[in-house]
C-alpha cells in the first residue's frame, strides 16, 4: 500500500514541528539541554527517499544522512560539546540505527 506524497509530507511536517511546539509550551529549568529529538533526521531521510529505487535511493539516502551528521556536528560545536560526549551526541542526533557512526 502506497501513501500519497501529500500524506507523507504532512506526517513529516508534524514530526518536525510537534517537538518544537512542545519545547516552547513547557520551558525547562535547565538551559540549553543537549538532548536532541531522537532519530528525526534519519526518519526524514528515509521518508524523502521512499519514492526512489535502487542506486538512486541509496545515493540520496547516503547524502541525506551525511548532511544530517554535518548538521548535528554544527549543533554540537555551537553547544561546545567535546570528546566522547560529542561523538555520542552526533550518533543520537543523526539517528544512527545501530548506534555506530559510519567511517
Amino acid at each position: 500500500m502506497k501513501l500519497p506524497s501529500a500524506t507523507v509530507a504532512a506526517s513529516l511536517v508534524c514530526l518536525i514541528i510537534a517537538p518544537v511546539f512542545a519545547a516552547q509550551a513547557a520551558p525547562s529549568a535547565a538551559p540549553a539541554a543537549t538532548v536532541p529529538v531522537p532519530a528525526t533526521k534519519r526518519v526524514t531521510c528515509f521518508a524523502t527517499t521512499q519514492n526512489l529505487k535502487g542506486q538512486d535511493r541509496r545515493d540520496q539516502l547516503q547524502l541525506c544522512m551525511a548532511q544530517a551528521r554535518v548538521d548535528c556536528l554544527k549543533q554540537a560545536i555551537d553547544q561546545k560539546i567535546v570528546g566522547e560526549a560529542r561523538k555520542d551526541f552526533i550518533k543520537t542526533c543523526a539517528g544512527s540505527s545501530d548506534g555506530t557512526a559510519q567511517r
